[in-house]
């Protein structure tokens, strides 16, 4: 099967826009519907969610998905029905099991548990939804700073149930047919994204050029159909880089 490069600007995604949120949404989400635009493999939600100060998602449920949030700039405070709590801040890998059923709240109010008097700043982050091995499974909840191995650069493995990323990832997901990696490229720099039945794309900050695909600009993506080892290339600035590796993707009816 020959490659398939399916690229998705910015500019057309899905738009969301409240007093609170700015909201950008690759896929169909709420009240944005498209039949032809559900998910890609594996991934259901690649949201991105900017959060005014003071703000956020107040209680609300999950339930049978896997959901991993990618903090850019400031804190988002994360609290649910199992009693996890913290801030989820940049280079820290978090995920959630939503499993049976689980209550979770995030807000930009992390002034609370850090103990600033004040915060004026909004917090943007990228959350991803992608669908778990098995049904009704107990919710759970995990997290790593993973900055360091950021800061060494390539990809680096953030979320995964593949066996092949067993001895490399920073945490775990209730999929064994996907996989998040992250890069925080430097200019100019060079990467290969993984041979694999799908890999989604997605620059969350700088530029940088896929083989076939051309310039991507912040919040450009691409979806890879039978990939094959493209080069991936940084611009001037650096970028930002978030990629989901599947070998398998969801069917519907």
């Amino acid at each position: 099967m020959n490659t398939q490069l399916d690229i998705r600007r910015a500019d057309d995604r899905f738009h969301t826009r409240a007093g609170w949120l700015d909201s950008h949404h690759c896929f169909s989400f709420s009240r944005h519907y498209d039949p032809a635009n559900t998910h890609f493999g594996l991934l259901l939600v690649s949201n991105d969610d900017i959060v005014a100060p003071g703000t956020g998602f107040e209680t609300h449920p999950h339930r049978d998905m896997e959901i991993v949030t990618w903090v850019l700039d400031g804190g988002l405070v994360h609290q649910d029905s199992e009693g996890h709590n913290g801030v989820i801040y940049p280079g820290l890998a978090q995920r959630m099991s939503a499993g049976a059923g689980i209550l979770h709240s995030e807000k930009n109010d992390s002034w609370k548990l850090t103990g600033q008097a004040e915060h004026h700043d909004p917090v943007h982050f990228v959350q991803m939804w992608v669908f778990p091995d098995e049904q009704g499974i107990e919710p759970g909840y995990e997290q790593l700073d993973i900055n360091e191995e950021l800061n060494r650069g390539g990809w680096t493995t953030v979320a995964s149930g593949m066996p092949k990323h067993r001895d490399h990832r920073a945490i775990s997901i209730r999929q064994k047919h996907a996989a998040l990696q992250a890069a925080r490229m430097t200019a100019n720099e060079t990467l290969q994204i993984p041979t694999a039945p799908f890999v989604h794309v997605y620059v969350a900050r700088g530029e940088a050029a896929l083989e076939g695909a051309g310039l991507l600009t912040p919040g450009d993506a691409v979806r890879v159909t039978a990939a094959e080892g493209q080069r991936l290339t940084a611009g001037g600035s650096g970028a930002e880089v978030l990629l989901w590796e599947m070998d398998t993707s969801v069917q519907f009816g």
